[in-house]
Order: structure tokens, then C-alpha cells, then sequence
């Protein structure tokens, strides 16, 4: 049983999913140069990249302006519960609609959800009217509200314009001359620049190893603001040791993560945001994790859209093993004095990175690997993949390769389709040999090829197996060869299931912690856990294990419910009212992701 390609399929690769062609980056890189740079901002650089001969082949991605979140409801909650028995039911259900339905997701549109993991619920902390007021006017651009003239709100206005206009114009030289080096960047990191970094750092953030919080730090933000940047410019800026927390992992494992202290979470947000001027225009299109307007929507759509277009009939699975604990410092200083001549910057990354680690009381230094939680790491580990990784499989599938090859990397995740299993076999072997040069390694647990594509369900069934065909997963959806109703190909993606598991027990233990909570109250809460849940993995073919997740939180809540009641037990007939009232309905909210991916893409995408 064999099936034809799809008609019109182009020779060239895709610059979002799959770039196999020195076309595709003119696509990314048209247009005038506009704008120039001074002088001593830039200098030329006279040592070739680790890569040369795979010069050339970046593209950046497209930015897009962040989604608004609906506003929150100021619902007063219903008070009294009975000791015994659960009279507050029927109250809330009797009580008005407006109040129950906050939030309600009936208007959601995919579009809403489409390039981004939902947040988690975040409950503002409410600060005196006087550090409010300050902290919004600054973050705004305006001077304090006694006094405020609109010669102050005009100079901040200009300032800010100046500022961005002076990152505009180190993008375009950067995006026009892949060897220049920058020399002088600090400036960028002026007082509006960490007040927009400040601003943007969460107000209940756990607190690193000086304890000093963001409200703390509020209370004399200017002033604050003033001595960090004062000691930032003459160099007596001393980062702080990052305090080691662990969070489990979906497998329960535990995750070392590592808190930064507040100024050094500041002085790093603002630091990125001007090294992204420059290294958006290098990272490659099928780079996705931890960059400006790309989600992990973003790369399943790729990914989708890779597999079903183009001739992929074998993929590898592949994840790095302890990849932010494993980076070479001495590698990740010569990828970065690539393109950042400026010292003072170089040295800000080099104290970041020497900070060392306090655990339990005890000071560890840091001689590898970047604290996996600081806001600097996932740029410096886009910047180490991007010369070790990315630059070689762009080179090698242009090159080496005798078929079609897909790429999609999220981080230290990434899925490589092939047409032919010899170029797989090839692929892999000389993956483990280029990873080994700079100490890194692949997953032995976790890296698998495997048949996958259009053939390999027909393939499958010829050869005589009891089985489908291996599922792979990536960015917490299972990817499984099937068939549609018309008996086309269809790459379903289904949660994955120990994700959904490891969900359920957190909603279930933070129930039994809000067990003495109103019903109003646990019913906010759920409706905004399941509505995150469905904004994330609400996709098409992913429908029944939506369904099967709402039904089990339900039962979960009845559960709680009816544990508090020692006389009158709650019957299900009033619980199915609850859950009606308060759980949003399991139903599809994003689009195809082919479709999606060309509106992304705006139909100008090579892999069509």
C-alpha cells in the first residue's frame, strides 16, 4: 500500500521548520539597511566563526506583540461553612451568574492561546497606595504624580523613543554583517531600561539569597535604580550566588533550579533584551525555546507542518543530556566574544556565571553549566546550541544529506525528520561525535529513532506486526501515526499522559489543602487551572484526553467536597451543577496546525 507525496511540494527547506536552501534566508534578510551605527559602538572582526562555511544560513524570527489577558473578576465571595454539612451549595448555585462565571471561557478564540503555554494563576500582591502609584508611574514613564509637569513626561518619552531607537539600530548593522562586533553596549543599559526590567519581574517572586523582595525593592525604587546603574558603569556591580531550589520533574524526578537575588535578575533582563537585538538576527529559523515571540506552539505547528508536507518517513527523538548543568564556560565565552566585543559586558556574563550555587547554607562554586531559573541562561544556552547544533545540522543536511531533513529544536529538546534511514543512521553517529567536543552528550533513555510518517503505518501493518507504529513525544503531546476519516495521513497529538497524571496530583493536593475554602472560592480556582490547562493542550485530535481531564478533575473536587461533610453527603446530581456552573467545557481551541502555521508564516513559508 503506498501513498503519494503531496503534489507542489517544494525542493527547498523551511526557515521556520525545515531551511534546507540558501533561499530561504534571503526571505528573512530582504529589504534596505536602514538606519547606522557609530562608530565606536561596532568594530569588525577579523577571526572567521567556529563555522564559516555554514555562514550565511540564519534567519531571524518574526516578532509579534504579546496578547492582552482578559480582566479579573471582583467576585465577593460567599462566607459561612457549616461544620457539618455543606449548606453554602446551594447558595452558590443560586447565586448570580455574573458572579459564578468570571472568566468564563465561551469567548475564547485560538488565537488567544496559539503561541503560548498558559500562565499560571498569578494572585497580585496588594501594596500600599503609595508604592502602587509610584512603581506604575515609573514603569510608565512618568515622574511622580506631585509635581509632574509635562516637560518631565516629554523628556522620559524621548528618552525611551532614543533608546529604542538606538537597539533598532544595532539590529539592522547586526542583521546586515553576521562578523561585526559590538564594542560598546553597556550604555543601552540605562535607568528607563532597568525600570522596564523591574516592572516586568514577578511581584511574588521567591527571593534569592539576600532575601530582598520585589516590594522591598520598590519602596525607593528610584534611588535604588540610580546606585545599580552608578554601579553597573564603573564596574563595582557584584553578582550574587543563585539559592538552589528543586522542583519535581513530570517523571518525579527532581529539578535543581537556581533563584537569583533581585538586583541580579534586574541587571540580566536588561542585559538580554540588548543582546537580543543582535542574536535574534543570527539563531536559526527551526530554533524555538526561550526567544521573542516564538512559544511552544510555535514549534509543534512547525513540527506538524514539517512531517505532513514534506518526505519524512524516519525521526529521531533526541534530548541532551543535563544540558544546563553541562555548559562549558570556556566554549560559551568564544561563541559569545563572536559577536560581543564590548569587555564590560563579557564581564557581567563571566561574574553571572562564576557566582556559584548556595544550597542549604553552603557556597558552591560553579566551574560548569548556567543556573538553570536565572533570566541570562536560556539566552546563553540558545547562543551555545546555536554554534554547536544548530550551524552544523544546518551545514550537514545541505551538504551530506540525500533526502529531506525537518529540524525543530525547543532548548535542549529537538526532533529531526528524515526520508531515508541511512542519512538517520549517519546523522546520529556524527551527532554523538560533534556533542563530545564541547562535553556534551545525548540521553541514552530518552533519544530513540524511530519509523514515523505517512508510510510507516502501511509499512507497519505489511510487515506483519501486532503493533502500531513507536509514538514520540515533544513539548508534552504525544505524536502518533493515524489515519483520518477520508484514510489520509493525520499526525494526532494527544497529551502525554504522565503530564496529565503529575496535573492531577497537584490539583488534587491543593485541594485538600483548600478543603475548608468557600465553594465559590474552589470554584475560581478550578476554572482558571482547567482554563490554563485547555489554553495549552486543547488542540485538534486532543479532544477525548481534554474530556477525560475535566471529568477526572470533577471527581477530584467531588471527592474534597464530600470529605468535609460528616452529616449530609453531597449527591452528584447537585455536583454535576457545580461542575456545569464552574469547570469550563472540554472543547477545541486551537486551530489546525498547518493552518496556523501559514498565517504564521504568511503563506510564504519554503515547506509548502
Amino acid at each position: 500500500m503506498k501513498e503519494s507525496y503531496t503534489e507542489g511540494l517544494a525542493t527547498h527547506g523551511d526557515p521556520e521548520s525545515c531551511a534546507t536552501d540558501c533561499k530561504a534566508e534571503g526571505e528573512a534578510l530582504t529589504g534596505a539597511r536602514t538606519g547606522s551605527v557609530l562608530s565606536r559602538e561596532i568594530r569588525q572582526s577579523g577571526a572567521p566563526t567556529p563555522l564559516t562555511e555554514a555562514e550565511g544560513n540564519m534567519t531571524r524570527g518574526r516578532q509579534r506583540e504579546p496578547s492582552v489577558s482578559p480582566a479579573r473578576s471582583e467576585t465577593r465571595r460567599t462566607c459561612g461553612t457549616s461544620l457539618h454539612e455543606n449548606r453554602e451549595v446551594l447558595a452558590s448555585l443560586a447565586a448570580d451568574g455574573a458572579a459564578g462565571r468570571a472568566g468564563k471561557a465561551d469567548g475564547r478564540t485560538p488565537a488567544m492561546y496559539g503561541a503560548r503555554k498558559s500562565d499560571k494563576p498569578v494572585v497580585p500582591v496588594k501594596l500600599p497606595n503609595k508604592i502602587v502609584q509610584a512603581v506604575a508611574e515609573a514603569a510608565e514613564g512618568r515622574g511622580l504624580a506631585k509635581g509632574n509637569t509635562d516637560e518631565q513626561n516629554a523628556t522620559r518619552t524621548q528618552r525611551r523613543t532614543l533608546a529604542h531607537n538606538a537597539l533598532d539600530r544595532v539590529r539592522q548593522a547586526a542583521k546586515g554583517n553576521k562578523r561585526m562586533q559590538f564594542t560598546a553596549l553597556l550604555h543601552h543599559v540605562d535607568i528607563d531600561r532597568l525600570r522596564l526590567a523591574f516592572s516586568a519581574l514577578k511581584r511574588d517572586a521567591a527571593p534569592g539569597v539576600d532575601g530582598v523582595t520585589w516590594v522591598e525593592y520598590a519602596r525607593h525604587l528610584e534611588d535604588n535604580l540610580r546606585d545599580l546603574r552608578e554601579r553597573l558603569h564603573r564596574g563595582a556591580y557584584r553578582a550574587k550566588a543563585s539559592r538552589r531550589v528543586y522542583i519535581p520533574k513530570a517523571d518525579g524526578r527532581p529539578r535543581p533550579l537556581g533563584v537569583a537575588s533581585l538586583e541580579d535578575k534586574i541587571v540580566q533582563r536588561a542585559v538580554v533584551e540588548v543582546l537580543n537585538a543582535i542574536y535574534e538576527t543570527d539563531f536559526l529559523g527551526f530554533s524555538y525555546g526561550f526567544r521573542p515571540g516564538r512559544g511552544p506552539h510555535d514549534a509543534l505547528d512547525a513540527l506538524a507542518a514539517g512531517i505532513n508536507r514534506r518526505k519524512v518517513n524516519w525521526v529521531l527523538d533526541a534530548d541532551i543530556r543535563g544540558f544546563f548543568d553541562s555548559i562549558d564556560h570556556g566554549w560559551l565565552r568564544k561563541f559569545v566574544e563572536h559577536r560581543i566585543g564590548d569587555r564590560r559586558i563579557l564581564r557581567l556574563i563571566q561574574k553571572w556565571l562564576a557566582a556559584g550555587v548556595m544550597e542549604n547554607g553552603d557556597w558552591r562554586p560553579s566551574e560548569v553549566g548556567s543556573p538553570q531559573g536565572a533570566t541570562v541562561s536560556p539566552l546563553l544556552a540558545n547562543v551555545y546550541l546555536h554554534y554547536v547544533l544548530d550551524l552544523w545540522t544546518q551545514r550537514w543536511r545541505t551538504r551530506q544529506a540525500h533526502g529531506d531533513v525537518v529540524v525543530v529544536r525547543y532548548a535542549d529538546d529537538f526532533i529531526v525528520g528524515f526520508q531515508h534511514r541511512s542519512d538517520a543512521e549517519r546523522f546520529l553517529a556524527e551527532l554523538r561525535e560533534r556533542l563530545a567536543k564541547f562535553q556534551l552528550e545525548l540521553h541514552p533513555d530518552k533519544t530513540r529513532l524511530i519509523a514515523f510518517g505517512r508510510f510507516a503505518l502501511p509499512n507497519h501493518r505489511q510487515s506483519g506486526l501486532p503493533k502500531k507504529p513507536e509514538t514520540f513525544n515533544f513539548l508534552g503531546f504525544t505524536h502518533v501515526c493515524a489515519r483520518s476519516r477520508n484514510g489520509n495521513f493525520l499526525m494526532r497529538r494527544q497529551t502525554e499522559r504522565k503530564r496529565m497524571v503529575a496535573k492531577l496530583h497537584v490539583i488534587s493536593t491543593e485541594l485538600r489543602r483548600r478543603l475548608h475554602h468557600s465553594i465559590i472560592d474552589q470554584g475560581r480556582w478550578l476554572h482558571s487551572v482547567v482554563r490554563g490547562y485547555f489554553a495549552y493542550y486543547a488542540v485538534p485530535s486532543n479532544g477525548k484526553m481534554i474530556g477525560s481531564f475535566r471529568t477526572q478533575v470533577s471527581r477530584l473536587w467531588y471527592r474534597a467536597l464530600r470529605r468535609r461533610s460528616q452529616r449530609r453527603r453531597l449527591n452528584w446530581k447537585t455536583m454535576s451543577r457545580l461542575v456545569a456552573r464552574w469547570l469550563p467545557p472540554a472543547r477545541i481551541l486551537h486551530p489546525w496546525p498547518d493552518k496556523r502555521f501559514d498565517v504564521r508564516t504568511r503563506g510564504k513559508s519554503p515547506v509548502r
